[in-house]
């Protein structure tokens, strides 16, 4: 019997489609033991937003989020979804942080890292998959990633070549990240069909996104042209801008007589325990009607649903959500200045503001990101297309510079001084090799969550004293 596996989202890139990564560990606690009888190919928990959302906005700890994940979920391998050498930030980080945030991650309970570069460039990815394999145990995969999108520089056959290069470098799968949801079923067929030519029996997954109305269709025919794993979320937290529903892919592919290793009695009990919790969010405005509705728009602008739900967000923040189109408008335009990168984080976050700040000073670059500043010193790597020559050069010109600088030659060095500055920085308030992490990531974050805790803690021995 043939069989596709699924990867369960909600714990991680569902909510942060929907309600940009808001979705605290208390609300689901109480299902990880069901959650950890379904089947699941993984359940994907951490990384991507995960991180930067614990510490804004939610007051948890990344590193005891993952913990407790996996004490609840033990016969269930865990994913996250790791940006390369931007970890889980926006900027490069030197080889010895990248190789001590996999070793940490793998420690704290992650079986599979879904490895990307935002310009697909794979040198990016090297270093990351290096640290996996050095720091495996026997659950460990390392899942290299090619982020799909279209353009008139990314063709099948440069794909298919991509695919080649990751099999070579040593991936033990590869996963088609189709963000935006751009990827159609003929694109899937030529696309899947080609790579299982090039790479052979290797693991082929595939994630995409509802934003189009393409999912289904595409995951059906990528199943028929030889997918081997799909991501899908839990019914209640798919479509719109999160991924297909597990049970509505379960149930077709029970049909066609396709295994999916799946229990139904359980996906049901988890899809029945997140609805309430959905309601809440968007009872409470949390979840945007438009995060929840198909635009096909998306196949022109190539916006992911993270990208998206983010740009709602902070667009309703700033009480500025007039300007949601001409800003959606103005992506593609942004995107063909950079290159025709991949809208992927941080790529995507860094266009999408970029083009929120041309349309509401009213003039194209009239103030540009420090980000994309960065990225046209070629701090980022290598664009998949030649960028705009007169604003790179407007930025070399400010930064001083002759000529764009080559990445890798700053990521290699191995200095080990953001260490000793983490935890000089940190002082009393870094209890472990994983605090000192979360502040070299995210150290305004960490450094107001690590006070916050310490002040908790001081709060709660007072109480102890004056009631003894």
């Amino acid at each position: 019997m043939k069989k596709v596996q699924i990867t369960e989202t909600v714990l991680r890139d569902a909510n942060q489609s929907l309600m940009a990564t808001r979705l605290p560990y208390s609300d689901y606690e109480a299902i990880l033991p069901e959650m950890d009888k379904a089947g699941y190919y993984s359940a994907e928990c951490w990384g991507g937003a995960t991180f930067d959302s614990c510490l804004r906005y939610l007051n948890e700890d990344p590193w005891e989020r993952l913990r407790n994940i996996r004490k609840r979920m033990p016969n269930t391998k865990l994913q996250m979804l790791l940006r390369g050498q931007n970890l889980l930030g926006y900027k490069h980080y030197h080889d010895d942080v990248v190789e001590k945030f996999v070793e940490l991650s793998i420690k704290n309970g992650i079986d599979i890292l879904r490895i990307f570069d935002a310009l697909n460039d794979f040198r990016n990815i090297a270093t990351a998959l290096e640290a996996t394999k050095k720091y495996a145990t026997k659950n460990t995969i390392a899942s290299g990633c090619i982020s799909y999108t279209q353009s008139p520089v990314h063709t099948v056959e440069k794909y298919v070549e991509m695919c080649k290069e990751l099999k070579t470098m040593g991936f033990d799968t590869i996963c088609l990240k189709d963000m935006a949801g751009t990827m159609s079923p003929y694109e899937a067929e030529n696309l899947i069909k080609g790579i299982k030519d090039a790479v052979g029996d290797m693991p082929l997954i595939l994630h995409t996104h509802c934003t189009t109305g393409m999912a289904y269709m595409t995951v059906t025919k990528a199943i028929e042209s030889g997918i081997d794993v799909i991501d899908c979320a839990t019914s209640c937290f798919s479509g719109g801008t999160s991924q297909p529903a597990t049970e509505t892919m379960f149930y077709a592919l029970g049909q066609y007589g396709i295994d999916t290793g799946l229990n139904e009695e359980a996906i049901n009990k988890v899809n029945d325990f997140f609805k309430p919790i959905k309601q809440k969010y968007v009872d409470s405005g949390r979840i945007n009607p438009k995060s929840m509705a198909t635009d096909a728009q998306a196949l022109v602008y190539k916006v992911p649903g993270g990208m998206l739900s983010n740009m709602i967000a902070n667009l309703t923040d700033m009480k500025a959500m007039d300007k949601f189109d001409a800003a959606l408008k103005e992506i593609p335009n942004v995107r063909k200045d950079l290159g025709y990168p991949p809208l992927v984080t941080p790529l995507s976050q860094m266009v999408g503001n970029q083009a929120v700040t041309n349309v509401l000073l009213g003039e194209r670059y009239k103030q540009i990101s420090k980000e994309v500043k960065a990225y046209f010193k070629g701090e980022y790597g290598i664009a998949p297309a030649p960028v705009n020559a007169d604003i790179q050069a407007r930025v070399l010109k400010e930064a001083g510079m002759d000529k764009p600088i080559d990445c890798r030659d700053e990521d290699c060095k191995r200095t080990g001084e953001e260490f000793k500055n983490a935890r000089e920085a940190l002082g009393d308030l870094a209890r472990s090799e994983e605090d000192v992490m979360s502040y070299i990531c995210f150290p305004d974050q960490t450094r107001k969550f690590l006070e916050q805790r310490k002040a908790d803690e001081e709060k709660i021995t007072r109480y102890v004293i004056e009631e003894a």
